[in-house]
């Protein structure tokens, strides 16, 4: 069943103008982020996301439900801004909306991350990706498909430990530098994805991947959910982050259209 939305355009009947309407097929829309709550995954050194009830019940004769609520900038599904790891760059709000808009190109390494859970997604992965479907378009926005998701939320298995404050024993897959120069330097890229807690893998000390990518002002998503949803090719990936006033990151509600 579709549900007809009027978005844009403008039709002139008599006097009357609306909006045209466009066909929104739900099932051509993947949600591509996880919930926010008890147990969503954080990076080990930071406070998980608290919701605290301040009003649920009849009020005045009326149902009144309203919550305050507590959270890192850095866990679930969210946007590492440029500024997370470059000085001077875009803080989340500076970031341009249409950064986290843009063809999806999903490189598929399960097969390597399964064998190795320290897996980096190499130059290589990229140019087999356009083997086998062409250039990787302008303005795309790369995403490491890990099958990393299957873990969630089981901190021990998707982190490589539950222990809070530990980073000692982080192992989960992400970008190579190499990957990253290449995205950077060779192709006209948005942004890059990952389906694990970091663009990064796991054991990295130096985040050069976070450095490269946030150096060149561009952001990155990470902990996207639902992957094994989407193509390798056609779809486009809308991620639209909370607009925290300087900050270097926020939650993002992040959706593959499908063609």
């Amino acid at each position: 069943m579709k549900r007809v939305v009027c978005v844009v355009g403008m039709i002139v009947i008599g006097a009357v103008h609306c909006a045209a309407a466009i066909d929104i097929d739900p099932a051509k829309v993947v949600d591509l982020s996880y919930g926010f709550g008890p147990q969503t995954v954080y990076w080990p050194t930071a406070k998980g996301f608290v919701l605290e009830e301040v009003s649920k019940g009849e009020v005045s004769g009326h149902w009144y439900e309203a919550n305050n609520f507590c959270a890192a900038e850095h866990g679930g599904t969210h946007m590492d801004a440029p500024a997370h790891f470059a000085r001077g760059q875009a803080s989340t709000d500076k970031v341009p909306v249409t950064a986290g808009i843009g063809p999806l190109v999903k490189v598929d390494v399960r097969q390597q991350a399964a064998r190795d859970a320290d897996y980096r997604l190499t130059a290589d992965d990229l140019r087999a990706w356009e083997t086998a479907h062409g250039r990787i378009p302008a303005g795309a926005i790369v995403v490491m498909d890990s099958g990393w998701a299957a873990r969630w939320p089981d901190r021990a298995r998707y982190l490589g430990t539950d222990a809070p404050g530990d980073t000692a024993h982080l192992h989960f897959p992400g970008f190579s530098r190499e990957a990253i120069d290449f995205l950077v330097h060779e192709r006209d890229i948005n942004a890059i994805g990952v389906d694990t807690a970091s663009i990064d893998y796991g054991p990295s000390q130096d985040f050069i991947v976070h450095q490269l990518i946030n150096g060149a002002n561009k952001p990155a998503f990470e902990n996207l959910a639902n992957l094994d949803r989407v193509p390798a090719s056609g779809a486009m990936l809308i991620a639209l982050p909370m607009k925290i006033e300087g900050g270097s990151g926020g939650p993002v509600r992040a959706i593959a259209l499908l063609p």
